[in-house]
């Protein structure tokens, strides 16, 4: 590693990836450059038990700040359906029952809405975000992105629940878009847009 300076706590590659091709928009590569996963560090995996968002995403970046002594950046994400009272939630990535099962998820969500009709079928995705300095600052946004889910699923990008999802205005599965589109309007890089000042100040601190 080449003089890090944020650590993005996840081990989930595609987020990872996502995170990056947004910042490539704000930041320069010099600036990419002193960006690092978590995976380059021992560390042993927080408990995710807040019951929000922005409860998960700092118990994330804290322990990720612990494990490594840099300024570190979380997120906590998911889909929000309005019929399900909100629901999965903060449960998103595990609906199905374990962890990382983006079919049975997906599929699980679709069965519970089998009989709901089409326009009651609002949800949108939610990420939170959170930014935690050594010294203990910290700082949470949220991102939004209202749409409607699907009968079944289309399209072979993104991840999670992309396939069964159109953003408000648009024709197309967040994952029949192509990545710079879907990272225009998506719920992660309206956060990670709210941050951009305070990133700059992170990775550039010449100012430069």
């Amino acid at each position: 590693m080449v003089n890090p300076r944020l650590v993005i706590a996840t081990g989930n590659d595609h987020k990872v990836t996502e995170i990056a091709s947004i910042l490539a928009h704000s930041l320069p590569q010099s600036a990419l450059d002193g960006i690092v996963s978590l995976a380059h560090y021992q560390h042993d995996e927080p408990v995710e038990d807040g019951v929000t968002f922005e409860e998960n995403a700092l118990i994330k970046a804290r322990s990720a700040v612990q494990a490594t002594g840099l300024p570190s950046l979380a997120d906590d994400s998911g889909l929000s359906v309005d019929v399900l009272g909100g629901s999965p939630g903060v449960f998103s990535a595990r609906w199905c029952g374990h962890h990382g099962d983006d079919v049975a998820n997906r599929d699980l969500v679709l069965a519970q809405l089998a009989d709901v009709p089409d326009r009651h079928r609002g949800a949108q995705f939610v990420c939170a975000m959170a930014l935690v300095f050594p010294d203990g600052r910290e700082k949470t946004v949220r991102g939004t992105v209202p749409g409607h889910l699907l009968r079944q699923a289309r399209g072979e990008g993104g991840f999670g629940y992309d396939p069964i999802f159109i953003p408000t205005g648009h024709t197309l599965t967040t994952a029949e878009m192509s990545a710079a589109e879907k990272n225009s309007l998506s719920h992660r890089g309206a956060a990670l847009r709210a941050l951009t000042d305070d990133l700059q100040q992170v990775l550039l601190p010449s100012g430069r």
